[in-house]
């Protein structure tokens, strides 16, 4: 996703405040005419101090990321603060930490709003964007900084591995043609950010998969469809389950189809993989060619970032252990119907927006609340009803392999139930798949390097 071409040298700047209200009127008076008067200046930073009071805009690394919805030309506007003392607010010492702040504004009527805040905040957990940041000196060094750590690159990969990218993509191509394969699926976090050469297959349909792969992936290499799938460097194989299973909930792969999946190690800039998958054999025998694979009321959106939430606490949890944890996607009102809170509703009170999984600063929240027995109840659109819950649907007819444990029995009997899916993490790091009383393993930690 393009973050550079929200950012003008001119809402680049040093914060001479360090209370977190002064801070913040600084940065909103460099948007100039996109917010025009003093008193929609207030507004919105009114807004951002009420917000920051409930859940604060830092995310760690040095990091606040403050944001609203406002009445701008722009689908999006940025302006980036340094505050090398850190910055203060109601006596909290976390605001001690932060060095950095980018004020998003979004129009309020951009659509993608939620996905392009989680862009922006994931862009901070690489190093190459950080490193440059801190090591700026003086206000021009930092302006450099902030458009060098955002912006388009010519760079392109070396020419040895650009013609071996070459060469599998065009075998690929005569493989899938062999093979009678209808769709071609590419996973892009094979290469770096903006050195991802064009690939095209004409004849086939195209369809991107990546934990960050964008509309612009999309038209520049003329694919038909993306998939938001987490890289997972370890367990590919993982990786393309995830994928085929979300595009057969959004409908972009069918049961009949024949996919030819290409891959490699993430970030490595080399392709390395081709696989052909028949997907009536890898996932009808499981979950049934005639269910609906997705609940009428869960949006696709919601169900790749719980899978991506799902599959970061089977992998990393917390100190790199695995966190068991159980998610109800979907008709959330009758899940509720059956089931009992074991601890007062810590998602009680807040607005949709800021408990809806969409929204990047729910990760940290998500991964603490899964530390409690119970499971997460949520809505379609990824809203989160509540944490902490006994689901009590009866099991009597549910059958299930051994060593399936308690979670796996409740969510294989609520999504019989009800018109939800389920996904449960064990504690040994598996991922599994729930609808209508059935169960798929997306993810297993015991894999190891697959593909």
């Amino acid at each position: 996703m393009r973050i550079d071409r929200y950012i003008s040298n001119t809402r680049i700047i040093d914060l001479s405040s360090r209370d977190l209200r002064s801070a913040y009127s600084e940065l909103l008076d460099t948007f100039g005419s996109q917010l025009a008067t003093p008193n929609s200046r207030k507004k919105v930073l009114n807004e951002l101090v009420v917000r920051e009071k409930s859940l604060t805009s830092y995310i760690g690394e040095g990091v606040a990321l403050p944001h609203a919805r406002v009445s701008i030309k722009r689908p999006y506007a940025l302006a980036v603060g340094r505050c090398p003392a850190g910055l203060t607010f109601e006596g909290r010492d976390s605001y001690e930490d932060i060095r950095f702040v980018f004020l998003l504004l979004a129009n309020e009527k951009a659509k993608n709003y939620l996905s392009f805040l989680a862009a922006l905040a994931r862009s901070f957990q690489d190093s190459s964007v950080m490193d440059q940041l801190w090591m700026a000196r003086d206000k021009n060094e930092f302006k450099s900084a902030v458009r060098k750590a955002f912006a388009e690159t010519d760079d392109r990969p070396a020419r040895r591995r650009t013609k071996f990218n070459k060469l599998l993509t065009d075998e690929a191509a005569k493989i899938a043609k062999a093979a009678e394969c209808s769709t071609i699926l590419v996973f892009t976090d094979v290469f770096p950010p903006t050195l991802a050469p064009r690939m095209t297959f004409p004849g086939f349909k195209v369809v991107l998969a990546g934990e960050g792969v964008s509309d612009e992936d999309k038209t520049h290499h003329r694919a038909d469809a993306t998939l938001a799938v987490r890289a997972l460097s370890r367990s590919r194989l993982s990786q393309l389950r995830a994928a085929i299973l979300l595009g057969l909930t959004r409908e972009i792969f069918g049961f009949q189809d024949r996919v030819c999946c290409i891959g490699g190690i993430p970030d490595s800039g080399q392709l390395d993989t081709v696989l052909v998958v028949d997907v009536d054999e890898e996932f009808e025998s499981v979950i049934g060619q005639g269910d609906e694979m997705l609940p009428t009321d869960v949006a696709a959106e919601a169900l790749e970032r719980l899978t991506a939430i799902a599959t970061d606490l089977a992998t990393a949890g917390r100190e790199g252990k695995s966190i068991g944890a159980m998610f109800i996607l979907g008709d959330h009102a009758e899940v509720i119907k059956r089931s009992k809170q074991l601890i007062l509703n810590p998602f009680h009170g807040y607005a949709e927006e800021d408990r809806s999984i969409l929204n990047p600063f729910m990760d940290e929240t998500i991964k603490e609340l899964a530390l409690i027995d119970g499971a997460f109840i949520v809505q379609g659109n990824g809203v989160v009803e509540s944490a902490g819950c006994l689901i009590q649907a009866k099991v009597d007819e549910i059958d299930l392999p051994g060593g399936m444990g308690t979670r796996h029995a409740a969510a294989a009997a609520i999504t019989q139930a009800t018109e939800s899916l389920a996904l449960v993490v064990s504690s040994s790091g598996q991922v599994t798949y729930f609808r209508k009383g059935r169960m798929f393993t997306l993810f297993d930690k015991s894999e190891g390097r697959s593909l």
